[in-house]
């Protein structure tokens, strides 16, 4: 029976990346501040911890997440070439690709984290519901138009360029409480649940588009899932910003 999952060399591999940081805080502890380690068993448990949680979770990603993003995006496109090689074609993978980033960020504990503390900071101004969904809605329609990109070849640095000069200008007129956390939104988003999926749609769907290379057209995916948060959580604090003045103007009105 073949092994396709080994605990022992996950476990290595991963003791080699977390190792080091490990000793970079002990070392600065000890010889720059110079203080003893509190509570050295602790943390000895809670590093063997961090080691099996990170190697289970890599372990999750190749026997689980990588598969079934490039599964999906193999078959999608096969079946959107029967309908011919235009862009109109590949419909179901635009809206595959729109519902994942959704559901994805929805589920980003990232995210979660972040509006919570936003809510908390802002004594509840800021709904950690409607930010979770912004942000949702952004990664959304990035990553459906990122697949929009790999099938029609067009160059990456145009949607980049154009996305960043609509977030320069939303900037101006947002609110300024909402600026930093909405150029936040768009780090968090890249994370655990996210990336996998989207990396392995990406890769996967340029595999199977004619004429499309999976280093030079695979690749771009989570550079959309950063832009287009920090587009949608700006969008909708103009639109609340709008609508209170708005309302504001009617209340004026009434009273006169």
């Amino acid at each position: 029976m073949e092994i396709i999952f080994d605990p022992i060399r996950m476990l290595l591999a991963t003791a080699r990346d977390v190792v080091p940081v490990l000793a970079l805080l002990v070392l600065f502890q000890t010889l720059v501040l110079k203080q003893p380690i509190p509570r050295p068993g602790r943390i000895i448990f809670g590093f063997g911890l961090v080691l099996v949680g990170m190697a289970c979770f890599l372990g999750g990603l190749d026997l689980a997440l990588f598969p079934v993003g490039r599964t999906m995006a193999n078959m999608l496109a096969e079946a959107a070439q029967g309908g011919g090689d235009t862009w109109a074609a590949y419909g179901w993978v635009y809206l595959f690709a729109f519902l994942v980033g959704f559901s994805t960020t929805i589920a980003e504990p990232s995210l979660i984290a972040v509006a919570h503390k936003a809510e908390e900071a802002s004594r509840k101004s800021i709904s950690s519901w409607g930010l979770r969904i912004a942000v949702a809605i952004g990664v959304a329609v990035g990553i459906a138009l990122g697949t929009f990109r790999i099938v029609t070849g067009t160059p990456l640095y145009l949607y980049i360029l154009l996305g960043y000069l609509v977030v320069a200008v939303q900037t101006v007129f947002a609110p300024k409480m909402i600026i930093p956390l909405a150029y936040d939104s768009g780090g968090v988003t890249t994370s655990t649940v996210t990336v996998p999926l989207v990396a392995a749609l990406g890769l996967g769907l340029a595999s199977n588009v004619p004429g499309r290379s999976p280093v030079l057209d695979g690749f771009g995916l989570i550079a959309f899932a950063s832009l287009f948060p920090i587009l949608s959580v700006l969008s909708y604090a103009l639109l609340a910003q709008w609508v209170t003045r708005r309302r504001s103007k009617r209340s004026r009105r009434a009273k006169t």
